[in-house]
């Protein structure tokens, strides 16, 4: 998984509340577990004026003008701003896949879908809760300054403006560890290797049958 320390980058909006995971990625896409490859269809309903499906490309395919992803000043984008309860609906993890692929390195908005938070977590993805009154004053000063950035620390939990500002967020001592040092669920696992492996050998020799059985002896 992809550590995440500071970040500095091009902040986007996708200034709608209760945005859920099926307009993050559609339900057609989820045929495919590779965790790569979705950031084309990302907010894929919004982003294009046609219906996409599984393995097409998208080069050619008609765009949405109007969305903020397919405007200029918001190329390169890797900062999203939202509203609050971003990532309801369905629990599917490709949809923080689908923001990775993309491109995005945090989210932030008032609030987040549970399941959503913490799967951001488990992918590399940071998910910065701010009051809405802070996230009002970065919406406005955004649309005021086409390729306005944002630097994001975790080691502070601040998020700073072009202007200095700074407002400081909240996260999990334990998941701050994580993604500070680019651990998932296995990576943490595997940093218990020996253990593990010196436990299968002791069992092994206490219950030579059980391990008979498994290799089909």
């Amino acid at each position: 998984m992809k550590s995440f320390t500071t970040h500095s980058g091009i902040a986007a909006p996708m200034d709608r509340a209760n945005v859920d995971t099926d307009l993050i990625i559609p339900k057609q896409f989820l045929k495919s577990i590779k965790r790569t490859g979705f950031g084309k269809n990302l907010f894929d309903a919004m982003r294009y004026l046609d219906e996409g499906q599984p393995d097409q490309s998208c080069d050619g395919r008609p765009l949405n003008k109007d969305f903020p992803l397919n405007m200029k000043r918001y190329h390169g984008a890797s900062v999203l701003l939202t509203r609050g309860n971003f990532g309801c609906g369905s629990s599917r993890e490709h949809a923080p896949w689908a923001l990775d692929d993309y491109g995005f390195r945090c989210v932030i908005a008032p609030s987040f879908a549970d399941i959503f938070y913490n799967n951001c977590f488990k992918n590399g993805l940071l998910p910065i809760v701010l009051d809405s009154t802070k996230v009002d004053q970065l919406f406005k000063e955004m649309y005021a300054a086409p390729g306005y950035e944002l630097a994001i620390d975790l080691n502070s939990s601040s998020v700073t403006t072009p202007s200095g500002d700074t407002f400081n967020f909240e996260v999990d001592e334990f998941r701050r560890h994580c993604l500070l040092e680019g651990l998932d669920d296995i990576d943490l696992t595997l940093q218990h290797s020996n253990d593990i492996r010196d436990f299968e050998l002791r069992h092994a020799a206490a219950a030579p049958w059980v391990f008979d059985a498994i290799q089909g002896n």
